[in-house]
């Protein structure tokens, strides 16, 4: 089974190697028939601590690195971080 990718905005870095990403998306209500937004935080992993408030990311579904943690940071700003990056040279 693949496994979950989500952007959203990071809310907070003020944990070391974690941020807090808010995930928005656009549910239709049963009755009414309009869409409404729906939002939720993920704490992600970001190992090298490059994320800031207000950065676009993309985070990926991971085996659980702690309590709350089970999302990895994958793209900054359209671009791959850590792992997920392309060796350059």
């Amino acid at each position: 089974m693949p496994r979950r990718v989500l952007t959203g905005r990071v809310t907070s870095d003020k944990m070391d190697k974690t941020v807090t990403v808010l995930v928005d998306r656009r549910v239709m209500h049963p009755l009414y028939k309009k869409f409404i937004r729906r939002s939720k935080n993920y704490a992600a992993h970001d190992d090298a601590n490059l994320c800031k408030v207000g950065d676009v990311v993309r985070i990926e579904e991971c085996k659980p690195i702690s309590k709350r943690k089970t999302w990895l940071v994958i793209e900054r700003n359209g671009e791959a971080v850590g792992a997920a990056a392309p060796a350059q040279g």
